[in-house]
């Protein structure tokens, strides 16, 4: 949505994501508040990034990684660091 949409609110991200039953994938922490106030449906999902890496190739690679490691984004807020995932149905 950056390219499409920039400078939207964040509630606007979460609304259009929710809309077209998507996955939001965020290094943004302001989401997790967001999405459990939200109520989102099952089919959505939040992913938050709190990985370290030495560039945006390494940041890349690491979050496909993590996002090809499971099939059950859906219906959680996520958090993924460096060593595990935690998930938290929202």
């Amino acid at each position: 949505m950056r390219t499409d949409a920039p400078g939207i609110a964040d509630t606007e991200v979460l609304n259009r994501a929710q809309g077209d039953e998507r996955i939001l994938l965020t290094f943004d922490k302001d989401f997790g508040k967001l999405a459990f106030r939200s109520h989102l449906p099952a089919t959505c999902g939040i992913i938050l990034f709190r990985i370290k890496a030495p560039s945006g190739i390494v940041v890349a690679q690491k979050v496909a990684i993590a996002i090809a490691s499971r099939p059950d984004w859906a219906g959680h807020f996520s958090v993924v660091e460096d060593e595990r995932i935690r998930m938290r149905v929202l």
